[in-house]
């Protein structure tokens, strides 16, 4: 009886590692709850969805994903206990999210001394910047660059004749971000930026803001912020009586920002995935079959009720891809999975077509963005 007991442990002791190798692990964070759970929340259940649909195909080259989640809060500081949790005590082979730039940029020290690769749902480009901002060696991310939100909004001011533009930014990473771009690339389009406002993005007023803004005499006013901030500036605008053209950023184009701007997000217009449009797409374009299948697959799910198809809707996916798409190329090896992420090729996703390099971990381009219009309570591109 001993002799059996003592092979049916050494058994165990063999077969346990290698029973454990039988699925790859990918630690999962968002903001569940917090300020932008309504991103966080939505962008975990995409992340669940998409893995069970890979697993029910077989999984990664036979293998099946665990997905780990976890909730930052909105806290940088839980963003990096969490991080260092999936790294060094649940051993992930890559980590999807967070939710915001400022906790993004609370990891990026943690992958890169885990040698783990994350692929970011962030808004913000720090997070793929170096230099100053720090190495971004294992940082990769999915929505596209603010910069290149900037150039297509600016691509369309500069078509419409409106080069005299008011700003309001909020004051967290995300708004600085896109501060930061809009001076620079303002003079490459022939835009005048009159006046510079900022706001915290969770303030409930931003009447003074505006009024200097109107006073500027701009020909049109751009705000640069997520959440409700945005919706509270398109009412307090309308509140004031303000008519000029108000631009939005990539962070807004969400049914809910309609919701709560109601009648104030009338006629309000902001660069977009082509998600929130897909029915107006051509059949010819690439992206068509894939976003028409998410939206399917998302609407069957039900997710829809309570979380309506918005502009994030697809982050969460095209990051676990691209996780995925490294690992059918190189396996889950940290350095060979890392240098085969970030020369991902054609790539067609929800968010857009992506080609990553060495330079580049988005790998996003302009043509990857449409502008969007609020008509008749919907969106609809703009015209």
């Amino acid at each position: 009886m001993r002799t059996l007991l003592t092979c049916l442990a050494a058994f165990l002791l063999l077969t346990t590692p290698a029973l454990a190798a039988e699925t790859i692990k990918l630690g999962g964070f968002f903001d569940l709850s917090g300020r932008a759970s309504f991103i966080g929340t939505p962008s975990k259940l995409v992340a669940e969805m998409l893995v069970e649909k890979i697993n029910a195909q077989g999984g990664i080259n036979g293998k099946k994903i665990e997905l780990i989640i976890a909730d930052t809060e909105g806290d940088p500081a839980k963003a990096t206990t969490i991080a260092t949790k999936f790294i060094h005590k649940d051993k992930v082979v890559a980590i999807i999210g967070p939710t915001l730039t400022d906790t993004g940029m609370s990891v990026k020290k943690i992958v890169d001394s885990g040698k783990t690769p994350i692929a970011m749902t962030v808004g913000g480009d720090p997070v793929i910047m170096g230099g100053k901002f720090g190495s971004y060696e294992w940082v990769f991310k999915s929505p596209q660059r603010s910069q290149t939100a900037v150039e297509r909004l600016f691509t369309y001011l500069q078509e419409k004749g409106l080069t005299k533009i008011a700003l309001l930014s909020a004051d967290d990473g995300f708004g600085k971000d896109g501060l930061r771009w809009m001076e620079e690339l303002a003079p490459n389009f022939g835009i005048e930026l009159l006046i510079k406002e900022s706001f915290g993005s969770r303030d409930t007023d931003m009447t003074p803001q505006l009024t200097k803004a109107k006073n500027a005499q701009p020909q049109a006013i751009v705000v640069w912020t997520t959440g409700p901030a945005g919706a509270i500036t398109a009412k307090n605008a309308a509140q004031l009586g303000i008519s000029l053209p108000l631009f939005q950023c990539h962070g807004l184009p969400d049914p809910k920002y309609i919701e709560l701007a109601g009648a104030a997000s009338e006629g309000n217009r902001m660069p977009a995935t082509k998600l929130l449009i897909a029915d107006e797409l051509p059949d010819a374009d690439p992206q068509k079959a894939i976003i028409l299948d998410f939206i399917k697959l998302y609407t069957e799910k039900g997710y829809d009720k309570q979380f309506p198809i918005n502009t994030h809707s697809g982050y969460a996916w095209d990051a676990i891809m691209l996780v995925v798409e490294g690992i059918r190329q190189a396996g889950t090896e940290p350095a060979a999975l890392r240098q085969a992420m970030e020369n991902i090729k054609n790539y067609v996703g929800i968010s857009g077509i992506y080609n990553l390099s060495p330079e580049d971990h988005n790998g996003l381009g302009i043509d990857s963005m449409v502008m969007v219009q609020v008509k008749d309570g919907r969106f609809t591109l703009a015209d």
